[in-house]
């Protein structure tokens, strides 16, 4: 699943559905939390269950209530058997919240006849300023749950709410607090082993604000932008896609380790290559599809 364009859609709304599901997003993000009112829950979840079963060739997230919440297990017992491509936890507090939804989700999976560990996950661990304090123990392998994360997402919005802060200062930056967060978020998902997706932009209407934010995000090491409307899909998609000579040095950084895999250091056009630069290689051919 190809992460750089995540566009949500309300899992209420089958006309917003249909249109994210007929875009060029990477992928559409069922949203079952914010964008649906309390009243409007039973019905986001069965419009959702059957947009998933109907559209098996389309890549789909589904987002899930929080587990703190009343909704969180009806909406896992009501989308685990439709096998969605993967499942986003909010308010993801601690690695446990990761833990806890892999048993959730593995009882499930079983029951429904589907293999253990299909369904992926995406987490959003930096809602909550409690939160932020836990992003250092999602290191690779040291919780039970690290097979199904996929990806794992900064949020600006929430996590500003929690410290009574802007998410953004009138030039576009983020505060000190935020732009914290957001640096974390990266270390985090590096050492958990899975891709960083940035924050969404708020405003579709501005698309320098747009182009950059996300030029900052794919300087910094960002693999995608959650996406809120769908004018926001090409200059995003666009940006996290390497240009042909992007590509064409990472194939050569390949190509040179592969003819030399014992090497730990290698010229190339006189300038020196180590292991770091094969791993950016990697990451640029991942990027380009």
């Amino acid at each position: 699943m190809r992460l750089r364009s995540p566009l949500f859609a309300p899992g209420d709304s089958e006309r917003k559905i249909a249109k994210a599901i007929a875009s060029a997003a990477d992928c559409v993000i069922l949203d079952l939390e914010d964008s649906v009112a309390a009243s409007a829950k039973d019905a986001a979840r069965a419009i959702t269950a059957a947009i998933v079963r109907a559209n098996r060739g389309r890549d789909l997230i589904v987002r899930v209530n929080p587990r703190s919440t009343q909704w969180y297990l009806a909406d896992l017992v009501a989308i685990v058997p439709t096998a969605p491509g993967a499942l986003m936890l909010p308010k993801c507090t601690r690695p446990e919240d990761l833990v806890a939804l892999d048993h959730h989700v593995e009882a499930l999976e079983v029951a429904a006849g589907l293999p253990a560990g299909g369904i992926k996950v995406v987490c959003l661990p930096t809602e909550t300023a409690a939160s932020v304090f836990n992003l250092g123990r999602y290191a690779q392998g040291s919780y039970e749950g690290a097979p199904r994360l996929l990806a794992m997402c900064f949020g600006a919005e929430d996590i500003s709410a929690d410290l009574g802060v802007t998410p953004r200062k009138p030039d576009g930056s983020y505060p000190d607090a935020i732009a914290w967060t957001r640096g974390a978020t990266l270390a985090a998902a590096a050492a958990a082993g899975v891709l960083a997706l940035d924050t969404p932009f708020p405003d579709p209407r501005d698309p320098a604000g747009l182009a950059r934010e996300t030029e900052a995000a794919v300087a910094d090491g960002f693999a995608g932008k959650l996406l809120i409307h769908p004018d926001q899909i090409a200059p995003v998609n666009a940006a996290f896609t390497p240009d042909a000579s992007r590509i064409a040095w990472a194939r050569q950084v390949q190509a040179a380790f592969a003819a030399n895999p014992n090497a730990g250091v290698l010229s190339m056009d006189g300038k020196m290559l180590d292991r770091p630069h094969l791993r950016l290689a990697e990451r640029i051919l991942a990027m380009a599809g």
